[in-house]
């Protein structure tokens, strides 16, 4: 049994692997090697962790107190409290990285916990790309482009609640294909719960679902959400408020947008992201009409094969790309959701699988530039995304990865046009 599951699993796994080693190596021995008097270490990671530890001890009134700086729901420190109970347990110091602790050994339980964390959209991209048909070798280049992405959002940032959220996400909309609806339900709250981001994906999967399915379906998506959110108004609901709705973010420290003149001001030099992101769901919901019309002109039989599948994952990834073109603020790894999303609904096809793998890479790399302005950034990652969701989108191909995917996929598209 043991070793059936390692075959299934074996390019999530090795990928899972290789990106910790590396990510370790790079952020230690590999900072060193270039002359750095400090390991190159994620530092919001830090702050998270010691909301995690916070309320690990349920200090529920401090978890969006200084110096935490979390704007996100309760299940983001709530995913790192494993790693603040062995570090507690092994005496490790979790203070921040400062000139006086350039080295914070803290950093070898944190580090491969938060690389393995992350590493769970690489298990549910897996999944559905077995799902999709696609055979090995196109499932070990989705594993290697899912990695190098991924690089960005855990090893670089340290945010493992967003892939943590997508994972989830990811693995909800796979159920529902397999005609687990409720199970779908509960684990797409749970990725809401952990990073709100996937709200913009809610929509769109709302768009597939039987009317009559929909309030047991969004009573248990909003459930665990609500249900931290409310434990921690209820310990502070005055931080807990102001740092759920504004969503500061500070164009002084991170890539200004066109839309920061826009954004309404805070103190401290920020701006609220909130009104971009309220946007952005605007567009999603969107993207839900066009769905919900394309959904309903395919033969009921067909609607969780390979073709509308990947259309409907495809469609999931350019509902989260509206975050980053109405962002008020960028950070790199923001691009990284789209990214994810696009790459698995690529691997219904070679060829487009390929183009988004290189396209992906390449603005991951890309996305690190130190560029200022408003518009030069910011115009270059809309337009790499635009490329890796052109490329991804399934099409009337007869170039896809498995058996009869190009005559549904044919069927599918010329019944929605």
């Amino acid at each position: 049994m043991a070793g059936s599951w390692l075959v299934r699993w074996r390019f999530p796994l090795s990928a899972t692997a290789l990106l910790m080693i590396i990510g370790m190596l790079t952020t230690t021995w590999g900072a060193r090697l270039v002359g750095e008097h400090a390991w190159a270490l994620p530092h919001d990671l830090w702050r998270t962790l010691v909301a995690g530890d916070r309320l690990r001890h349920l200090n529920l009134a401090n978890l969006y107190t200084q110096p935490t700086a979390l704007i996100t729901f309760p299940g983001a420190p709530l995913v790192l409290v494993p790693a603040v109970v062995v570090i507690d347990a092994s005496g490790l110091d979790l203070g921040f990285q400062t000139v006086q602790n350039p080295y914070s050994v803290a950093w070898f339980v944190a580090g491969p916990y938060e690389i393995a964390a992350s590493a769970t959209v690489l298990f549910a991209a897996e999944a559905i790309a077995q799902r999709l048909g696609a055979p090995g070798r196109m499932r070990a280049l989705l594993a290697a482009a899912e990695a190098v992405a991924l690089w960005n959002v855990s090893v670089r940032f340290g945010h493992p609640e967003d892939a943590v959220a997508v994972a989830l996400l990811l693995f909800g909309v796979l159920s529902i294909a397999r005609s687990r609806v409720a199970r779908g339900a509960w684990l797409i709250g749970a990725g809401i719960a952990v990073q709100p981001l996937v709200l913009l994906g809610l929509p769109v999967v709302l768009a597939v679902l039987p009317l009559r399915r929909l309030p047991g379906f969004l009573a248990r998506t909003v459930a665990p959400g609500a249900v931290l959110l409310g434990v921690a108004l209820i310990a502070n609901a005055s931080a807990t408020w102001h740092a759920v709705t504004s969503q500061p973010n500070w164009p002084s420290r991170n890539h200004p947008t066109p839309w920061t003149a826009l954004a309404p001001e805070i103190s401290g030099g920020g701006v609220a992201a909130g009104p971009g992101r309220l946007l952005a769901l605007l567009f999603a919901c969107c993207c839900a009409v066009v769905v919900r019309h394309r959904w309903a002109a395919t033969a009921e039989s067909e609607r969780w094969t390979a073709a509308p599948f990947a259309e409907l994952l495809w469609w999931v990834a350019t509902a989260l790309a509206f975050r980053c073109l109405f962002e008020s603020v960028m950070v790199a790894y923001y691009i990284w959701p789209v990214l994810a999303v696009a790459l698995v609904a690529a691997s219904a096809g070679r060829r487009s699988l390929v183009i988004t793998a290189a396209a992906s890479s390449l603005l991951t790399f890309v996305a690190q530039f130190s560029w200022r302005g408003p518009w030069l950034w910011w115009a270059m990652i809309v337009l790499g995304l635009s490329v890796a969701l052109a490329a991804a989108r399934p099409g009337k191909s007869a170039d896809r990865a498995g058996p009869g995917i190009g005559a549904a996929s044919s069927a599918f598209l010329d019944s929605s046009r």
